[in-house]
């Protein structure tokens, strides 16, 4: 009797070490081939030539975008403004991985957003999309509110966990993940990540309601929406944009 009951106990514990292990090659495929196929949907959205990909937000006409040495430039309108010229992606992006490079003039502010909805309701992409700060942290005023709103931070809701931003006139590389499957966002910036935090849910709901954004109605709701590049009336530059779509 004993000698069948330690057999049936074998034959269980082998049946439950086989089933974890192909439970985990299963896990292992699935994770590679996601990877292999983040790696074969990277798509240029800048030529360095032109602006085919991009338009105005709310606008059939480009005017203070402009492209020179191979890079995306911004130049303020001198004079008085009657509004600002925000660029955005034509397509719309859900889960993806951007990489650019970015140039920031002296005492300079932009942003790179997400999540965009393109509504003439919305006179400005921020209403709906966060923003990825871009800033001359020596000498913004901004930068004096700490790293909640400092270069790499997810503007004024999660800082930037250090300054490893490069002197005014350099470029400056990040990569910024958007992942609704994982609810996982993060900032890496010059190859060091300074910012991670959820991209919805409950923890997100919290972030939103600690910031300026609390009473915007339509603020982060999307998960699907247009890449925007900030028109904050500073010269601006980028170039080397990618991005990868994650399925």
């Amino acid at each position: 009797m004993k000698k069948t009951s330690l057999l049936i106990l074998a034959v269980a514990l082998v049946s439950i070490s086989c089933k974890e292990k192909t439970e985990n090659q299963e896990e292992t495929v699935k994770t590679e081939n996601r990877s292999d196929q983040d790696e074969n949907d990277v798509t240029t959205l800048f030529n360095g030539e032109n602006l085919d990909g991009w338009k105005a937000y709310n606008s059939d006409e480009i005017t203070q975008w402009k492209v020179e040495d191979g890079a995306i430039s911004f130049s303020a309108a001198e004079g008085e403004r009657s509004g600002s010229e925000n660029l955005i992606s034509e397509k719309e992006y859900t889960n993806f991985e951007l990489s650019l490079e970015w140039k920031i003039s002296e005492g300079g502010n932009s942003g790179i957003m997400w999540g965009v909805q393109e509504d003439e309701k919305f006179n400005e992409p921020y209403l709906t999309g966060p923003e990825i700060q871009i800033l001359d942290n020596q000498k913004h005023p901004d930068a004096q509110n700490g790293p909640i709103r400092q270069a790499g931070a997810l503007y004024d809701m999660i800082p930037a966990s250090k300054d490893v931003t490069k002197p005014v006139g350099e470029w400056n590389n990040v990569i910024i993940r958007i992942d609704h499957e994982a609810n996982l966002g993060s900032v890496t910036l010059n190859g060091e990540k300074i910012t991670e935090f959820p991209v919805h849910g409950e923890e997100w709901d919290k972030m939103v309601e600690g910031s300026k954004f609390r009473d915007w109605e339509d603020f982060g709701k999307h998960r699907t929406g247009h890449i925007a590049l900030q028109d904050h009336d500073d010269n601006v530059w980028f170039r080397n944009i990618q991005i990868r779509e994650l399925k």
